[in-house]
Formats: structure tokens, C-alpha cells, sequence
């Protein structure tokens, strides 16, 4: 499969994008590089290789977690713009029932 000067003029109408006839010649020469590469990776034996979701391993990279004590509850709240005794006091975002 290769790419024609027509295949380039019919994807840059769709994306309404222009090019000169330079622009377009070297696009096309582009593009049937790019499946020329595309077909020696379609040479590679690959009959023994299981298939991948990652490249690399990914480990989890959560930390463990550990009980830690909090902000005093007067701290938390000192700097709130709204506040009652013990909580910070929100808009209201949901509909009366």
C-alpha cells in the first residue's frame, strides 16, 4: 500500500489544511516512508512473544499506608472563610426535597 498525491490533497480537504505542490510531494514521500518502515516491523517474528499491555514493568507505586495524627480540629478550621464549632460550612449545592 502506498500513498498517492491524490490520498494527500483528499486528507488535507478533510482537515481543510493547504499546501503547495512542494508541501504535498514531500508529504506523500513522507507518509510512504513511514509504511515502508511500517512493513519491515511486519517482518519481525513475533510468534513466541506474548502480548504486552506496558513496555516496561510497571510496579504499583503507592506507598504504604501509615496512621499519622491529624490537624488539630481548631488549626483546620482557623484560616476558613466559614465555619461553625466544629465544621467547615459550605454553598449549598444540591436542590431542597
Amino acid at each position: 500500500m502506498s500513498v498517492t498525491l491524490k490520498d494527500v490533497e483528499y486528507v488535507a480537504s478533510l482537515a481543510r489544511l493547504s499546501f503547495t505542490q512542494e508541501e504535498k510531494e514531500r508529504l506523500t514521500d513522507e507518509l510512504n516512508a513511514i509504511l515502508r518502515y511500517m512493513g519491515q516491523l511486519n517482518t519481525l517474528k513475533t510468534d513466541d512473544v506474548r502480548p504486552l499491555s506496558h513496555v516496561v514493568a510497571i510496579d504499583p507505586l503507592l506507598r504504604d499506608d501509615t496512621l499519622k495524627p491529624s490537624l488539630p480540629r481548631e488549626e483546620a478550621l482557623r484560616n476558613a472563610p466559614a465555619k461553625t464549632d466544629k465544621f467547615f460550612k459550605v454553598p449549598k449545592v444540591l436542590g431542597e426535597r
